[in-house]
C-alpha cells in the first residue's frame, strides 16, 4: 500500500509551497493537490515555484486536478460550465505541460455543478466533448483524465459511481480510453452508494482512489467506515495505484492514525 498526501486539504497550517516538504518530512514520497492557482493559465513565475517546491521536496506530484473554479465558493469544476470553454481548454493544455514537467499522469476533471439558466442537456453535451479534449490534451504524456462523485454540494449531478461511469462510458465511446473513475470512499459513502458493490464490480478499472472517515470528513479512525477493509479488498481485486489521504486533520499531528493502525 502506498500513500499520498493531499497538499490542498492536509498541512494547511503552511503556506502552500511548503506542503510538499512537509509531507516528505512525515515519511511520504508523493502528494497530490487540487488546482493550486487562482487563474487557469498562472504565470510562468508561479509555475516555476511550484515545481520547484516538488523538486526540492523531493516528492512525486501523483495527481492533479483540473482548474475546479473557485472551490471556497462552492464551484465544483469547470467541465460542464456553458460559457467558460476557453478557459477550461486553455488550462488543458497548462495541466499537460506541469504533467509532463514533473511526471503526473493522473487529472482530476471536477464535472462541474447544475447552473441557473443553463439546461442540464447542454451542460452534460458541453461536459462529454471537455472531457474528450482533456483525455486527448493529456495522451500525450500518458495521462489519466480522472472522473469522481462528490458529496456536499447538491448541485453536483455525479453522486455516486454509476453516474460518473455513465459519462466515463460515453467518452470512451468518443475515442479516447484515457479516462477512469475516481473512487473516493468518503464521498460515495456520504452520498449512499453501496461501496463495497463498486469495489467488487469496478476496483481493478479505478483509475484512483482517496480516502476519508465518516462522518466528519476526517483521518480514518475518527468515524464509521471500514476503511481498511475497503483498501484491502481493493488491492485484492487487482487496484495497483496510491491511497490518496483527502481528509480534514481532527488533531495537530495529521497522521498520527497510521502508527496506530499500524500496531493495531
Amino acid at each position: 500500500m502506498s500513500y499520498t498526501v493531499n497538499c490542498s486539504i492536509l498541512l494547511t497550517d503552511l503556506p502552500l509551497l511548503e506542503r510538499p516538504a512537509a509531507a516528505k518530512a512525515a515519511g511520504f514520497d508523493a502528494v497530490e493537490f487540487w488546482w493550486p492557482f487562482a487563474e487557469s493559465v498562472p504565470a510562468d513565475r508561479d509555475v516555476d515555484a511550484f515545481v520547484r517546491a516538488l523538486d526540492d521536496a523531493g516528492v512525486q506530484l501523483s495527481g492533479l486536478n483540473f482548474n475546479a473554479g473557485d472551490m471556497p465558493a462552492g464551484d465544483r469544476g469547470l467541465v460542464s460550465w456553458i460559457g467558460r470553454e476557453d478557459e477550461f481548454a486553455q488550462n488543458i493544455a497548462v495541466v499537460a505541460a506541469i504533467g509532463e514537467r514533473t511526471g503526473c499522469r493522473a487529472f482530476n476533471a471536477l464535472y462541474g455543478n447544475r447552473r441557473d439558466g443553463q439546461r442540464p442537456e447542454a451542460q452534460d453535451e458541453l461536459a462529454a466533448a471537455n472531457l474528450v479534449a482533456a483525455a486527448e490534451g493529456v495522451a500525450g504524456i500518458g495521462g489519466t483524465v480522472l472522473l469522481e462523485p462528490v458529496s456536499g454540494t447538491e448541485a453536483y449531478p455525479l453522486k455516486t459511481a454509476q453516474d460518473a461511469l455513465d459519462v466515463i462510458g460515453s467518452v470512451r465511446a468518443a475515442g479516447p480510453q484515457n479516462i477512469a473513475l475516481l473512487a473516493d470512499f468518503y464521498h460515495l459513502a456520504v452520498n449512499g452508494d453501496d461501496v463495497e458493490a463498486v469495489i467488487e464490480a469496478h476496483a481493478a478499472g479505478f483509475g484512483h482512489v482517496q480516502i476519508a472517515d465518516a462522518p466528519g470528513r476526517n483521518e480514518p479512525g475518527t468515524g464509521e467506515l471500514p476503511l481498511q477493509r475497503w483498501i484491502d479488498r481493493t488491492y485484492e481485486l487487482g487496484y495497483t495505484g496510491r491511497i490518496g489521504l483527502e481528509y480534514k486533520a481532527s488533531q495537530p499531528d495529521p497522521f498520527a492514525w497510521l502508527a496506530r493502525a499500524a500496531s493495531a
